[in-house]
């Protein structure tokens, strides 16, 4: 038998180190070729690394949330033959191993002290001081309590929820007296409720996705001076084409979102500003202008945000663009997206969709120079000069890096995604 040892895989991207956010197996277990092992997070996804050998798991070589360089050693597994490392000279002292037995320690059994005085009359006659009550048992709210018939009956009558009495009695039984005790001391009164205070803390690690979505944001408020602006656009022709064109296509082509139709919006607008296609080294102080619209979505998954890049969104058409969307945030979700798919971004969009507010202040996804919120679309009253009218409206709300984007440049691109969005027929004029 040998021991050979698993070391975390150069993931690429020139990735240093990466977090372990994830045990798949522990000490003692039996493992095949290509189980999984762990789950590691990189700058930019979670990445499996699976398991090359047969073998049974001795040791681990990280905890969760611990950050680990490229190449230590991920973990140990005891094989047939002679493995790749002698487990007496190993180099790196394992974090968990299995558990070891030791025979119980025995010890010389006791034998009663003797009696030396005669035991004395008085002390004897004393009567042993009586058991303090039991103290009140808090009960968790929602936590079925535990009360004799009679009990509940009152309880009803004097409209007294019981899970918010504590009980004095075993495994926190409540008695009468506890009731009449909860009514003097005014905790209740008859036919309301006060719920009792919960004091509960859970402490959450941050680790994984959430450590690099709280990362990111930090570097981009820390390093951005962000200025937003928000404006007022009217939806109405852009929805109503975006329904016919669905209506009409339906079952043929992708469905469209107005997504596909902001992201053609965003490549006519960059088209006469590319400094807002762009990303800011500010460390070496150089401003790379793209002219691919790499747009990057702000894409919500069950274990965090993420930003799915679609590359040259000034190539693809309408239903191009939504099909590799679509795609796209079902592998975000999924978990099965690739590295560099969540990478090269120049512009962002984020939208919380119907859930959207009224306005929003979107953080810049960094380097990246600027962002394109997308807000909540509903019926308003608006103002035609001489009556109000309803009108199918909605808010944009774009924020730039005022390093690099002067705040005139900043209205120019938000009213040129006004003009396009509120007069769609000019999305699809070439010019």
């Amino acid at each position: 038998m040998g021991i050979h040892a698993i070391r975390l895989p150069d993931i690429g991207e020139g990735i240093a180190e990466a977090e372990l956010t994830e045990w798949s197996v522990k000490p003692g277990d039996v493992v095949k070729e290509d189980d999984v092992l762990a789950v590691v997070m990189t700058d930019k996804a979670a990445v499996e690394v699976p398991c090359s050998v047969d073998g049974t798991v001795v040791e681990l070589g990280g905890e969760i949330g611990e950050l680990m360089a490229v190449g230590a050693v991920l973990i140990r597994i005891e094989v047939e033959g002679e493995g790749n490392e002698d487990a007496a000279k190993a180099d790196e002292p394992a974090k968990t191993q299995a558990p070891k037995t030791e025979p119980p320690k025995t010890e010389p059994p006791k034998t009663a002290p003797e009696e030396t005085t005669s035991p004395d009359p008085v002390a004897a006659a004393k009567p042993e001081p009586a058991a303090k009550p039991a103290a009140p048992v808090q009960r968790t709210a929602g936590t079925k309590p535990l009360a004799a018939p009679s009990v509940r009956a009152r309880a009803r009558e004097e409209g007294i929820d019981l899970r918010h009495v504590p009980g004095s009695g075993p495994a926190g039984r409540i008695s009468h007296d506890d009731l009449n005790h909860w009514i003097a001391s005014g905790g209740i009164q008859q036919g309301q409720v006060t719920r009792g205070a919960n004091t509960g803390v859970e402490e959450v690690r941050v680790i994984g996705m959430r450590r690099k979505i709280a990362e990111k944001m930090q570097l981009s408020k820390r390093r951005i001076p962000h200025i937003t602006i928000v404006e007022e656009v009217e939806m109405e022709a852009l929805d109503s084409l975006r329904a016919a064109l669905n209506t009409k296509y339906k079952g043929e082509r992708p469905k469209l979102t107005l997504i596909p139709f902001l992201m053609r919006a965003i490549v006519e607008a960059v088209r006469e500003q590319p400094g807002l296609n762009a990303r800011y080294d500010d460390e070496a102080g150089i401003i790379h202008r793209h002219g691919g619209v790499h747009v990057g979505i702000a894409t919500q998954t069950p274990n965090g945000l993420n930003v799915p890049v679609i590359r040259h969104a000034e190539a693809g058409s309408l239903w191009g663009n939504a099909s590799e969307l679509s795609r796209l945030a079902e592998a975000a979700r999924e978990g099965s997206i690739k590295i560099d798919e969540l990478q090269g971004g120049t512009i962002t969009i984020t939208s919380l969709g119907p859930l959207g507010a009224l306005a929003t202040t979107p953080i810049i996804n960094h380097p990246e120079v600027a962002i394109v919120g997308v807000n909540k679309m509903q019926i308003r009253p608006v103002w035609d000069g001489q009556q109000f009218q309803p009108r199918k409206m909605m808010n944009i709300s774009c924020s730039f890096d005022h390093r690099v984007i002067d705040g005139w440049d900043a209205a120019v691109f938000v009213q040129k995604i006004k003009t396009l969005l509120e007069t769609p027929a000019m999305l699809f004029v070439e010019g």
